[in-house]
């Protein structure tokens, strides 16, 4: 079911972070850049402990001898990130055109364009918490280079949480239970591998019973499914680690990092807009995750009016991934699901995406509110920003998508604006991103400006077609592929749990409307009184 992308404004009500301090440059507050905000900000940690959790993948687990040990834990601290350049009196936080040129096969986070690199993508959550999920991670003798915990199980989507607690996880931790308030959720995990069947071997010796029947054809059978079907990823659903109840996906770095880079498939890269705690980093996924946040933005500046609010941002943000997903056209998924995720991790929204929009030349948050120290972590201000609508700049913004969303949009428009194949496949290859004996900076020309100046509702639409194209396949047959890999019958409990989750949805969105009628209704009821009553 094709849908259009469009902004939602909505309400939302959450306790205030203020683990985020911000310093005063002129009527803004800015991030401090030290070596020990920086500590703070990336982690509730006071240490280093936690600095030396991260790297949990220790060197003799690892398949190649060649690789540092850098690349097995997230960047040693060191300073923050401002979130602005536009401040003479503050020092960038990306340096200028990171995204030019982009080398991935960087090896260690020294490599980096900037030692405070991607320090957004590291959301914070509870330290116990935190430290129970690194725990379910050592319980894998296989070498995981990147993993990171997403999900309701990990960042609530709604407001309420079950009253009596849940008989889910067998025997969770006390920091877990304590997350999830009794809700009972499973936690989903996403592992970053180096080597596939190399991985599987060593897992499946060590946790057979994590696999369904395909298992039992090897390692080399299970890499070829993960790898040459669906969107890459193996997952292990319903697998009860630490007492625990957990889904585990487990996907090539190679992999991730092409989607992340190129919205290859847009499966992985989806979930990455959204706030993730990222529990293993590794530098390469870092540059490319970065690279997918910018292009996230960039997509919805291309959506959104000259005026919008941060829920109008991150609600498009959010709605990229769901277009051509399965779930939400059979009805297995909420969906009411992309606002809940805004309304109930807004200030983690920000963290993840205001060093970005502030270092974009052509938007900036335009509201008095940001001047507060504590806006950064007020779930109850929802900021007014304003972007450039000037063509050169938004045509810029389309040469800089990603390179299968830009070319697969690309041909769209020309079909839409008629454009001869030969004068098509020249203007193709003046703007291919291959040629690695030149460094070209990614300019917009005429056909980007066109693209970027079409009429708000055409762009949406053609944009939203783009995506869709790009989702709808990779997301179809990776379904299918979890339906083997899983099993039926955890396929077949993880669907009635889509629909239950659904009709709940539904459910609370007829009582939220019936609500609102009869409030409306009441007043109008009161007027009529107070007219009849006038003498």
């Amino acid at each position: 079911m094709n849908r259009v992308l469009a902004p939602l404004c909505h309400g939302y009500n959450r306790q205030i972070n203020s683990s985020l301090v911000l310093v005063k440059v002129g009527w803004q507050y800015r991030i401090p850049s030290t070596t020990q905000y920086y500590q703070r900000f990336v982690s509730t940690d006071s240490s280093n402990t936690a600095n030396k959790a991260d790297s949990s993948s220790s060197p003799e687990r690892t398949p190649s001898t060649s690789s540092s040990s850098s690349s097995f834990s997230p960047s040693s601290p060191g300073p923050s990130p401002s979130p602005s350049q536009k401040s003479s009196n503050r020092p960038a936080t990306l340096p200028p055109d990171w995204d030019e040129n982009p080398d991935f096969n960087i090896q260690a986070f020294a490599d980096l364009p900037s030692s405070n690199f991607g320090v957004n993508q590291h959301i914070v959550i509870n330290n116990e918490f935190k430290e129970a999920l690194r725990q379910i991670l050592w319980q894998f003798r296989a070498p995981i280079r990147y993993a990171f915990a997403y999900g309701s199980g990990v960042f609530p989507q709604t407001g309420s949480s079950s009253m009596e607690p849940s008989s889910l996880h067998p025997k969770p931790s006390p920091a877990i239970s304590t997350m999830q308030k009794g809700s009972g959720k499973m936690i989903d995990f996403i592992f970053g591998v180096s080597y596939t069947q190399h991985w599987h071997s060593l897992n499946l010796q060590q946790h057979r019973d994590h696999y369904s029947a395909v298992g039992s054809l090897g390692s080399s059978f299970v890499s070829r499914i993960q790898d040459n079907y669906g969107a890459g990823v193996y997952f292990n659903p319903y697998i009860t680690v630490n007492g625990t109840l957990i889904k585990y996906g487990v996907v090539n770095l190679d992999t991730l990092c092409r989607d992340l880079s190129e919205w290859d498939t847009l499966y992985l890269a989806g979930r990455l807009q959204k706030p993730v705690k990222i529990l293993r980093d590794d530098p390469r996924v870092r540059l490319a995750n970065q690279v997918n946040l910018i292009s996230a933005v960039r997509t919805a500046l291309l959506l959104l009016p000259p005026g919008f609010t941060e829920q109008d941002l991150y609600n498009t943000i959010t709605g990229i991934s769901y277009l051509g997903d399965p779930r939400m056209s059979l009805g297995v998924e909420n969906l009411h699901k992309v606002a809940n995720i805004v309304r109930h991790q807004l200030p983690n929204f920000r963290r993840l995406y205001a060093p970005l929009i502030e270092n974009l030349p052509n938007v900036s948050f335009q509201d008095p509110r940001c001047s507060s120290p504590s806006w950064i972590d007020d779930p109850d201000t929802n900021a007014i920003l304003v972007q450039d609508m000037d063509p050169k700049k938004r045509g810029n913004m389309v040469r800089r998508l990603p390179k299968n969303f830009r070319e697969k949009l690309y041909f769209q428009y020309q079909s839409k604006f008629q454009i001869p194949q030969l004068e098509f496949n020249k203007m193709m290859e003046s703007s291919s991103d291959e040629d690695p004996s030149r460094v070209k900076r990614k300019q917009g020309g005429p056909f980007e400006q066109q693209v970027a100046g079409d009429e708000q509702i055409s762009l949406n639409k053609e944009v939203s077609a783009t995506i869709t194209k790009i989702i709808k396949w990779p997301s179809y047959s990776q379904s299918v592929k979890s339906i083997v890999t899983a099993g039926l019958k955890n396929s077949w409990r993880y669907l009635k749990e889509k629909w239950e989750k659904n009709r709940e949805g539904r459910k609370k969105a007829i009582e939220q409307d019936q609500g609102k009628v009869d409030s409306s209704s009441s007043g109008q009821m009161g007027n009529g009184d107070q007219k009849g009553n006038t003498p």
